[in-house]
């Protein structure tokens, strides 16, 4: 795994960090559901960063005979975790929290704690985010940020920069709460402010799910790596037919190809076999994350 991934996680595990205690310290002195919710979001939060780093950890492992293309997978399997962690704890709670808050308002006290505490978290998650968004770019190249996500295969990148994003919607959704229930005496708009955070939390949850699944279940690399793959084939005029290219993210920096040819009945099968042998080196040199590579021709002469 890059190291620039690794410092996105761990800036964002320090900082996340720091919020939630800050935050749970606001509410406990205001009686804030927005701040309680805002508090539950960077714990789960810090949460889901200790769990990226340790799915990068375990996708580090070597192969073995139980696991004999690695372990690159869990990566993705804990980036689900994350997923269902950030729907079921962090919009779970913060919806119920603005629910109860709507139906049993407590005045919020010493407003200026929560307005402190926000500008400070505003501050951590905007340098957090700036991070992901750097180290999100760089990957990304010319493809827009949506469609990145979209084809991104390693979700540790698109994971921290969602969850990022979140939360400063959320911080700017407490804000407007706490800062409403101030200026009109009603605190339900604290509530109204939780339940909203907590439908934002949901969306960010769906969405990276959405995204880990195809991962999880075995995705195929982007059509480039594939198209490229079928230009080096056909490059050989021995080879009739390019039959078929199936690819599979084994790991985010691991691709699995498979290849079906149709070589000429008239080449001789020492020719054939050193064919297969140089496509092996070439789509290797070609892209360093195809790391195993199998040919067959398919036709019987």
């Amino acid at each position: 795994m890059a190291a620039g991934t690794k410092k996105v996680v761990y800036a964002a595990l320090a900082g996340n960090l720091a919020i939630a205690v800050t935050k749970f310290l606001a509410a406990a002195i205001t009686g804030s559901s927005a701040m309680l919710s805002e508090g539950v979001h960077s714990v789960v939060d810090t949460g889901n960063q200790a769990l990226l780093l340790y799915g990068m950890r375990r996708a580090k492992v070597p192969a073995d005979e139980r696991f004999p293309f690695g372990r690159g997978k869990e990566i993705y399997f804990w980036s689900f975790v994350v997923a269902l962690l950030v729907f079921a704890l962090g919009a779970g709670v913060s919806f119920y929290q603005g629910v109860h808050h709507l139906l049993y308002p407590v005045e919020v006290e010493h407003p200026i704690v929560n307005y402190l505490v926000l500008a400070f978290a505003a501050i951590f998650e905007a340098g957090t985010w700036l991070v992901a968004f750097k180290a999100f770019r760089a990957k990304a190249g010319s493809r827009s940020t949506v469609e990145a996500v979209r084809r991104g295969k390693d979700p540790t990148d698109f994971a921290v920069l969602l969850e990022d994003s979140a939360a400063l919607a959320g911080i700017g959704v407490a804000f407007v709460g706490v800062l409403l229930g101030q200026l009109t005496g009603d605190s339900r708009f604290d509530g109204a402010a939780s339940m909203i955070i907590g439908l934002i939390l949901a969306a960010t949850a769906i969405w990276l799910a959405r995204e880990t699944k195809g991962l999880l279940i075995g995705e195929s690399a982007n059509r480039e790596v594939v198209a490229e793959i079928k230009r080096l084939v056909g490059s050989y005029r021995e080879v009739e037919r390019v039959n078929e290219v199936l690819t599979m993210h084994v790991g985010p920096e691991y691709i699995l190809a498979n290849i079906s040819i149709d070589i000429a009945c008239d080449v001789p099968r020492s020719r054939a076999h050193a064919i297969m042998d140089e496509l092996d080196v070439r789509i290797k040199r070609a892209d360093a994350r195809v790391k195993r590579v199998f040919i067959e021709s398919q036709n019987v002469c």
